[in-house]
């Protein structure tokens, strides 16, 4: 779980070793390798079923890594325990394909925490699927990524929502772009269901994109070197 694979280069290297394949081969090869999910919990009182179940769906398809501010085991409100893997710092947006933002009231500790504002608007910068359930979307609009967003949280925290340039809709769960919010654990559910099936989406198309790039890089080289083999004749 604690690894988070290099995309990049795993699909270098894999273009690099099979020769040309039928479009089948081609997409077998890029469903293998899993998307990347990094699941931000607070150092205590995350809410059990906004973290459960969500890290169920995600693992059934994903390579699913917990952080938060320290490592090791993590109480939930309701008695669940998780196991953080790495710290808030630690997190790198080039390596996972989502970040989600556990809430409970625990997750008051980042509303203000200028470490993870940086790094939720990195996630926003680099087009990556950015997702926070209950009260955790107020540290979204600490962060200023949902100014002008459409956005939902739980209902004792809209003031800070729209205060924050948010177009609070109210809604159990809400889609702006890549960004999704939802109102609370009863939602937990559909929640975890809307961004796996967000973030399996972009991490394909990141893979067909890089897969294009590749093929097309591979045939400029043997158009130049058949090229180079034709002059010296």
């Amino acid at each position: 779980m604690r690894r988070i694979l290099a995309l990049g280069f795993i699909l270098i290297g894999l273009c690099s070793l099979i020769p040309a394949t039928s479009h089948a081969e081609t997409e077998a090869t890029i469903v293998q390798v899993p998307p990347q999910i990094v699941m931000l919990i607070p150092a205590n009182a995350f809410r059990d079923e906004e973290f459960e179940l969500p890290y169920k769906i995600f693992a059934s398809h994903a390579t699913v890594t917990v952080a938060s501010t320290r490592l090791g085991p993590i109480d939930g409100m309701m008695g669940l325990k998780a196991n953080a893997e790495i710290f808030v710092k630690d997190i790198d947006v080039d390596k996972l394909d989502g970040l989600v933002l556990v809430g409970g009231v625990g997750a008051r500790q980042y509303w203000r925490d200028p470490a993870v504002h940086r790094l939720v608007r990195e996630v926003v910068a680099k087009e990556k699927v950015l997702a926070a359930i209950c009260i955790a979307p107020v540290t979204l609009a600490y962060s200023g990524v949902l100014k002008g967003k459409n956005a939902t949280v739980f209902v004792s925290e809209r003031g800070r929502l729209i205060q924050e340039g948010a177009r609070y809709t109210g809604k159990d769960l809400t889609v702006d772009g890549l960004i999704i919010t939802a109102s609370g654990p009863k939602f937990a559910q559909v929640f975890g269901e809307r961004v796996l099936r967000m973030v399996l989406a972009e991490h394909r198309k990141r893979y067909e994109a890089a897969l294009k790039a590749a093929k097309e890089a591979a045939e400029r080289a043997a158009a130049s070197e058949q090229n180079t083999t034709e002059e010296v004749e």
